[in-house]
């Protein structure tokens, strides 16, 4: 009996390659290509930068400049659509502009104090008075446009030259150009503020004397004394009022009739006229010992003949003083001469004072000055919804307020707002049922809407890399894998093909040959398994016919398919 050839129980990769034919191998290869280069695509793609902009609104000279330092320093840099900003990769912002700061970039396209370094030698003093000028301008443009308002300054100042020999001396003005960002506006305050950071920061120059304007030509900066019509100030003034009001009577009646169920409008009327009254009164005279004196004034005047010649004995009894003379109480009172003698005595003289003295006039003079933005009038408007009720059986209706309990929060709406009948204030309440809001449905379907949209093309790309990958591992490469894993056919598989490739294979050796046929199962003394029963009629068929089975088994080790 000749032998049998064996195949290895354990083929090696090359061998289960070798066994596939030549579309599978072509598609195993091309399915192998299409993972590695969807799995390199994710892999780059998953790793790639993110950019942020680095700087925006550049001029083109401090553009042009970063732009050649970022490529001296090696940094990958892009711009923005329309060039209106640099962008670098996310994590190296901060170190690149650490780094260009520490060269001074950008340094920007307005110039300040720094150019007095530059002074030539040679400058005339109108080119230094010229180049101060211009600086101080530039610092003026830096601090304006630190405002979060204003997106550009331009600020020209007209500093004439003081000269002694002058008698009046003109004083300096400033003109300041803004430009403001989409959306953006300046108040009053913040005018003013820029108004007078240009007015400090030059000697002498008043603040009438500066003037703002935005880039459509305006004036924003007018003369305050020269203002007419509606100030903002006092409507802004009148809507904090209103609003206080109504935010007043909404606290007290939405613990009562609930959030949504209440309804206030206050209109207030106030006085912003300012009024000034000077008032002067004159008290009844008083008695001279409480008044003050103003003036006093004494008179007195004496007129008569020469006094008589000196008369009697000398010695010390002339030289007496004369006795204090003895008037009447009733009487007339006596002139003393020099003599001694009395009025009727003297030698036809007389003698007259006179007292003059002026008191202070009692007076008070008032003014007063008159409140503004007081008011005249408030006239509020309530509108109350109506109660809701729920039955037992859980039916809602809608019950109107009663008479009583309109009343008591009327009387709760006028303490509320200071209600005051001598100056016309007016509070109207009012019960009545609110229209049901209408809840908006959206018919935008949900694959049109924006957010749904938006995150569908941030997972698209990731998810189709995905999806991608499977179907090529799946579709391709998982069934040439199923294929090469396949176990190789040995003896007893062979016996197991039947008498088919039997019959084939004796036919291509030997045209005539018997026709073989398997042994029934009734001629075994026991009952077999299927497995048995092929092994043996595998086996009769060698101890038969071994030339057909080697010829088979030759076939099979050669590859060949049986015809």
């Amino acid at each position: 009996m000749p032998a049998v050839a064996t195949i290895p129980v354990n083929p090696t990769l090359g061998q289960r390659l070798h066994a596939l034919d030549q579309g599978q191998r072509i598609r195993l290869a091309l399915g192998v290509a299409l993972f590695v280069a969807i799995a390199v695509v994710g892999l780059v793609m998953g790793r790639q930068a993110e950019w942020r902009v680095l700087y925006s609104n550049l001029a083109d000279k401090d553009g042009g400049a970063v732009i050649a330092q970022l490529t001296t320093m090696n940094v990958p840099y892009k711009y923005t659509e329309g060039g209106g900003a640099i962008m670098v990769p996310a994590d190296r912002v901060h170190d690149v502009r650490l780094k260009l700061a520490s060269q001074g970039l950008p340094k920007g396209s307005v110039n300040g104090f720094e150019m007095m370094e530059a002074n030539r030698f040679g400058m005339t003093q109108f080119q230094e008075r010229l180049t101060f000028q211009r600086g101080l301008e530039g610092e003026l443009t830096r601090s304006i446009q630190a405002l979060a308002s204003v997106s550009s300054a331009r600020v020209h100042l007209a500093l004439p030259n003081q000269n002694g020999f002058f008698r009046e001396q003109q004083k300096p003005s400033a003109s300041v150009l803004l430009s403001l960002h989409p959306g953006r506006a300046l108040d009053k305050n913040q005018l003013a503020g820029i108004v007078h950071l240009v007015a400090s920061s030059v000697p002498e120059m008043n603040p009438n004397a500066v003037s703002v304007l935005d880039d459509t030509g305006k004036l924003l900066s007018a003369n305050p004394d020269a203002a007419v019509g509606v100030d903002a100030e006092q409507l802004q003034y009148v809507q904090q009022i209103e609003q206080l009001y109504s935010r007043r009577i909404l606290d007290m009646l939405e613990p009562l009739v609930g959030k949504q169920n209440v309804k206030a409008q206050v209109t207030a009327e106030l006085d912003f006229s300012q009024t000034e009254s000077t008032t002067e009164s004159h008290k009844p005279n008083q008695a001279p010992d409480s008044s003050a004196v103003r003036s006093q004034q004494l008179v007195e005047s004496t007129n008569g003949a020469q006094p008589a010649a000196p008369s009697g004995v000398p010695g010390a009894t002339t030289n007496q003083p004369p006795a204090q003379p003895a008037a009447p109480i009733n009487g007339q009172p006596q002139t003393v001469a020099a003599n001694g003698q009395t009025g009727s005595q003297a030698n036809n003289s007389s003698s007259k004072k006179e007292s003059i003295i002026n008191y202070e006039v009692d007076k008070t003079v008032r003014v007063t000055k008159g409140a503004v933005g007081v008011i005249k009038r408030i006239n509020a408007a309530v509108v109350l919804n109506n109660q809701t009720t729920t039955d037992a059986k859980g039916v809602t209706t809608s019950v109107p307020l009663t008479e009583a309990q309109l009343e008591k929060m009327t009387a709760l709406v006028r303490e509320t707002v200071g209600f005051n009948q001598d100056r016309g204030d007016s509070v109207n309440l009012m019960n009545a049922p609110f229209a049901p809001e209408k809840v908006e449905v959206n018919d935008i379907p949900v694959w049109r809407q924006p957010e749904v949209q938006e995150l569908a093309r941030s997972l698209a790309w990731p998810l189709g890399t995905l999806g991608l990958a499977a179907l090529v591992l799946l579709g391709v490469i998982r069934p040439a894998m199923k294929a090469m894993n396949q176990p190789a056919p040995v003896a007893a598989d062979m016996a197991e093909a039947g008498d088919l490739a039997q019959l084939d294979a004796i036919e291509n050796d030997q045209p005539e040959r018997p026709q073989l046929t398997g042994p029934s199962a009734s001629n075994e003394p026991h009952a077999a398994s299927p497995g048995e029963l092929r092994l043996e009629d595998a086996r009769k068929l060698t101890r038969d016919n071994p030339a057909a089975v080697a010829n088979i088994v030759k076939a099979w080790m050669n590859g060949e398919a049986p015809a």
